[in-house]
């Protein structure tokens, strides 16, 4: 049984050599591909065009329910469920929520940037197609990688390989799923 095609990698000696490959791979056309280096190059991102993500959205979401959660239960308890006339304030006496609301605030955000951020990594990932490439394990210590997947539309095995080939690695290899 021969395995499927995940892609084609390439393997860089130095950062820069990255950020021009990848500078080089986007400015072609190509759009599913992905960088693999020691420490984070945020050249890279910027040449491989990504764009925002979602998880400041996600935390603002849930840092507001975290609020309405937080008002609502002192709400419910205090006016609905258990009034009780202290020293003849208003059962709705919004200044004392404010503490329980804010921490409910601070709560909620940080849980939901904790999960949005597990989710939107695709965590856990105990397995990759990249880790069956040749010396891909330099990716954590002094290799700098370039993958560009078979998904991608423009995808072609042998142009895909001298287009990468012309950008003068120490080698391109087929990675295989």
């Amino acid at each position: 049984m021969s395995a499927r095609l995940h892609g084609l990698i390439a393997e860089f000696n130095t950062p820069q050599e990255l950020i021009t490959a990848s500078q080089a791979a986007h400015d072609e056309g190509y759009t599913h591909l992905d960088a693999y280096s020691p420490y984070p190059i945020e050249e890279v991102c910027e040449a491989l065009g990504l764009h925002r993500n979602k998880l400041p959205l996600i935390v603002l979401i849930g840092g507001i329910c975290g609020g309405i959660f937080g008002y609502g239960l002192q709400y419910w308890t205090t006016v609905i469920a258990y009034p009780l006339n202290v020293g003849g304030k208003p059962f709705h006496s919004w200044p004392m929520f404010v503490p329980v609301t804010f921490e409910c605030i601070i709560l909620f955000g940080a849980l939901s940037a904790v999960i949005g951020m597990i989710v939107l990594n695709g965590l856990p990932m105990p397995y990759h197609p990249v880790f069956n490439a040749p010396n891909f394990e330099r990716a954590s210590s002094d290799g700098f990688f370039l993958c560009i997947e078979a998904t991608d539309p423009k995808f072609d095995h042998e142009k895909t390989r001298g287009f990468l080939s012309r950008l003068q690695p120490q080698q391109v290899s087929d990675v295989e799923d």
